[in-house]
């Protein structure tokens, strides 16, 4: 490491490429802590994990059993081994004993991106729920089409409250927190939609992509998509065309 770093002061190597080396070396030497230890209450595989936004402080996962928990990864529920090993169990879970809980797995578990009063949950049973965390009570239930398989929110929405959802179905839907019904859909895909993400930069920026191989972004303000990346169906990745006049100059 040190050699990077005199070969950076020297101009020998790009901030860039000094940086990736860095990363890459410290991910290399990553190691399982043996003084903290997250006791998992799942009975299956893990599809959605979420560090809330807020506070930094509360892990919510989502299981293939039916399951949700919440963690404090930052207090210890108890202690082990005269104190040295940090046991970290959920708080509370939620799972198909509860009255309102999912009956399939759930495959997607956000945070509320402004309050960890709010969780949302999306499963294989159709439905995305709004969960109190302080309750554990369900507040919201949106039924959809199909097998869901991706939510989200936006974390710089001050002007709506939607879930953005991908399910198996062709279309996208948002869900409105506010109203308890969907705002509108978003029409364009050809297959179920895998996975949606808001934008980074504005709060209207919707991107999502699907089995049909395409990634769309939509401005949900307005109807239909403003720009398709879809590479079987477009020249993109493809070698452009040599006009006559270029080939005669070479």
């Amino acid at each position: 490491m040190w050699k990077d770093i005199g070969d950076r002061e020297m101009g020998k190597i790009r901030p860039n490429s000094f940086s990736s080396r860095i990363k890459s070396n410290r991910i290399s030497n990553l190691q399982l802590s043996n003084n903290k230890d997250i006791v998992s209450s799942h009975r299956g595989s893990i599809n959605s994990l979420q560090v809330d936004l807020t506070e930094g402080r509360y892990l919510l996962s989502g299981a293939s059993d039916a399951s949700a928990a919440v963690f404090d990864i930052q207090r210890a529920t108890n202690y082990e081994g005269d104190g040295l090993i940090a046991k970290h169990k959920c708080l509370f879970s939620v799972d198909k004993q509860h009255q309102k809980g999912h009956k399939y797995a759930i495959s997607s578990a956000i945070w509320y991106p402004v309050d960890t009063g709010l969780f949302v949950t999306g499963s294989y049973d159709h439905h995305i729920k709004v969960w109190d965390t302080n309750t554990t009570q369900v507040v919201m239930n949106f039924k959809m089409p199909g097998k869901v398989y991706r939510t989200a929110m936006s974390t710089l929405a001050t002007s709506h409250m939607l879930i953005a959802a991908g399910t198996e179905d062709v279309q996208v839907r948002l869900c409105d927190i506010s109203s308890g019904a969907f705002a509108h859909t978003l029409s364009g895909h050809r297959d179920g939609v895998m996975t949606v993400e808001w934008s980074t930069s504005s709060e209207w920026v919707l991107i999502t992509g699907g089995c049909d191989g395409a990634i769309r972004f939509w401005d949900i303000r307005r109807a239909g998509c403003f720009l398709v990346l879809d590479q079987s169906q477009s020249q993109l990745g493809q070698r452009p065309p040599v006009l006559a006049r270029s080939a005669a100059n070479k």
